[in-house]
């Protein structure tokens, strides 16, 4: 009845994995009893998980991001403490537990953290700056998330039950075969990429057709955000990146579970194809990571210097160029596996040219502060911050790109601390940018900016500490992933690295208590305008927080800031003379539903529970003919409601604005100057 599925599947072996176990569970417990506590469970159920709407969606994703960073960061700050003092002894990690760690802090961090955290800022922001109601495809949209939860749960109970994969977050052949690792390590990694990659691959094609189709009257391509751009081009990118992934993961699969031979060399495969394979999806990867970011940092300098970006249509090539050149340079990852001089220079030539349009984004933005009125809000501090340490990493990024240099440093530390180095400030700071610049937009208040610069400075103080130690233990000669060794010369850099570690760390412990004092606070610094820093797109002209339809009337675009030439022309507050109605779509449980079949398929075949398996796929067979039979999906709030919903929100705004104590600046106490030039 349970296939392999016994009682050694609990993690006995070793103290550190039955600690992690416990405090997954106890975690998953807490916040069940605190649910429970508030009696918040119905409103959880209709206001949340079986939301359609899109801001929603999309702060569900934040969290999601927001607890799989933590438990990602263990991994990490687990392997900095034992590399630090394993010189010449066996640390307090078994070989096979570090493998572990290192396996799932890879695929934490790519998948289940940076994923869901660009696509949960997509999911608040786009829609609103297109001047959209909402997605294209709401109901996809939930079913893209639940498939993105369940892969991340899947990751989260092999902490629990059996063990998580040894062979790296790539899962190279031979060491992900069954004859290497015949556990069900590299099965929970191969169930958790394919649920939620195609949660992925559905949400890139849901948003290239809602930013093509949906856009506000007068929004030509050449009229989009920046934020918006970098979403369309990453969105082509999931579409067809992704099923790269989802094939190399099937047919890795099939050699595991029927013994096929499609990356055993011995008969008649090729391990080589795997490579190929994954960073066919690998390399667009980064960029899906990085783009989003690059969007971020455009609308926060634009809107922190008060002034219009600088070369905006060189963006926009500049963007799309980087798309393109992804596609070309995958190789460049193992320019070791003995190609010919030929190939190999043809693909160093394409990383180093990619570095070009990256370069013109840089002084793009550096052009746009120049003379403007910047305000140091901590999504500036994030934005200078990568600038400067992106950089760094970008040079590096040109020495791996020449074949002998990289013959050197392949597979070295100095490669770790590339990847993070452009990884980190890249795409991680973009994201708290974002979550500081879009917060109030989501919630109704700003954040607390004195707690936000704290977490900067740890942050990027922790980075240096962390990652600028491992560059010179590669010159040193120091291979990654090495669980202990006999160099002394190499451990006093290592426990630099573990301190910048720490460093890090509080900078996550930063981040919590500044959404917990920001919550405390709220009331003092609530967004009663809507726009916070004057901004100059059009999801500062709806609500904080927007209303579910987010426009009342869908607005006319005349220009590339959109809000900030209707508040120039004059029109951004008035009141339209007649409102519509509004068709919405009705909440729907099957989203959820599916994400539940999803990882209980994935379990089942894990642990070839193949009835309980079978099972899972009739029911999401059904679930999906119910959904495709019921017509009845929409409900329609009239224009008398949409009315009585804007009035009531005008009153609301002018009630707080005229209650709240006055300071001597003549700003409601709370408000600040930032962001009114």
């Amino acid at each position: 009845m349970l296939g392999k599925l016994t009682i050694d599947a609990l993690p006995l072996y070793s103290w550190v994995a039955m600690s992690g176990a416990a405090v997954t569970i106890l975690g998953g417990l807490a916040a069940f009893i605190l649910v429970t506590y508030l009696r918040a469970w119905r409103s959880l159920w209709t206001q949340w998980l079986t939301s359609l709407d899109h801001k929603r969606i999309g702060i569900m994703y934040i969290v999601l991001a927001l607890v799989m960073l933590v438990r990602g960061f263990v991994d990490a700050i687990m392997m900095r403490a034992q590399q630090a003092f394993s010189l010449n002894s066996e640390g307090y990690l078994p070989p096979e537990h570090f493998e572990q760690i290192f396996s799932s802090h890879g695929t934490i961090m790519i998948f289940f953290m940076a994923m869901p955290f660009l696509t949960g800022l997509i999911n608040i922001v786009v829609p609103q700056q297109i001047g959209a109601r909402d997605v294209a495809f709401p109901f996809l949209n939930s079913v893209s998330f639940w498939l993105t939860a369940a892969g991340a749960g899947l990751v989260l109970i092999s902490l629990v039950i059996g063990k998580f994969s040894q062979a790296g977050w790539t899962g190279y052949p031979p060491y992900s075969g069954i004859a290497y690792s015949p556990g069900v390590g590299v099965d929970y990694w191969i169930w958790a990429l394919l649920v939620s990659g195609i949660g992925t691959t559905l949400t890139g094609i849901n948003f290239i057709v809602t930013i093509l189709k949906k856009r506000a009257p007068g929004m030509k391509l050449m009229r989009m955000p920046l934020f918006t751009w970098t979403t369309l081009c990453v969105s082509i990118l999931m579409t067809f990146s992704f099923p790269a992934l989802t094939v190399v993961g099937v047919l890795l699969g099939l050699d595991r579970y029927v013994g096929m031979h499609f990356f055993t060399n011995g008969d008649g495969g090729n391990m080589m194809s795997f490579a190929n394979l994954l960073w066919i999806w690998g390399h667009p990867e980064v960029y899906i990571l990085i783009l989003p970011a690059f969007g971020i940092y455009s609308e926060v300098v634009s809107t922190f210097s008060g002034k219009r970006l600088f070369g905006y249509e060189s963006l926009v090539y500049a963007t799309a160029a980087i798309a393109i050149l992804s596609f070309t340079v995958w190789l460049h990852h193992f320019f070791t596996m003995g190609s010919s001089a030929n190939v190999n220079a043809f693909f160093g030539i394409a990383t180093m040219v990619i570095a070009v349009p990256t370069g013109v984004k840089v002084f793009d933005w550096l052009f746009t502060m120049y003379r403007g009125r910047i305000v140091f809000h901590p999504s500036m501090y994030w934005t200078m911050g990568f600038m400067v340490t992106f950089v760094i990493g970008g040079m590096t990024g040109v020495m791996l790109a020449l074949p002998p240099a990289d013959y050197l440093m392949h597979n070295s530390t100095f490669l770790v601390a590339h990847f993070h180095n452009m990884l980190i400030p890249g795409a991680l700071f973009g994201y708290f940018a974002g979550l500081n610049y879009w917060f109030p937009k989501a919630f109704g208040f700003t954040l607390n900016e004195k707690w936000g610069n704290r977490a900067f400075w740890l942050w990027i103080s922790g980075f240096y500490l962390a990652f600028m130690p491992l560059y010179i233990l590669g010159f040193m000669g120091m291979s990654r992933r090495m669980e202990h060794y006999n160099v002394p010369e190499w451990q006093p850099f290592l426990m630099v690295a573990a301190l910048g570690a720490v460093l890090v760390l509080l900078g996550i412990v930063c981040i919590g208590v500044q959404l917990l004092v920001s919550v405390r606070d709220r009331k003092t610094a609530m967004d009663i305008t809507g726009d916070p820093w004057n901004g100059r797109t059009l999801e500062w002209a709806t609500a904080s927080p927007p209303a579910p339809y987010n426009f009342a009337v869908i607005p006319q675009v005349e220009d590339i800031d959109a809000f900030a030439d209707m508040k120039i022309r004059g029109v951004a507050d008035l009141r339209p003379t007649q409102y519509e109605d509004i068709h919405m779509p009705k909440n729907s449980a099957i989203g959820i539903l599916l994400g539940g079949m999803a990882f209980a398929l994935g379990f089942a075949m894990v642990w070839h529970i193949w009835w309980l398996a079978m099972a899972c796929l009739a029911g999401a067979l059904l679930l999906l003919i119910i959904r495709s039979s019921n017509d009845d999906n929409e409900f329609t709030i009239t224009a008398g409601e949409v009315e009585a919903i804007e009035i009531q929100r005008r009153y609301t705004t002018h009630k707080i604005a005229t209650d709240r104590p006055m300071t001597t600046s003549g700003l409601p106490d709370g408000q600040t100057m930032q962001g009114r030039f």
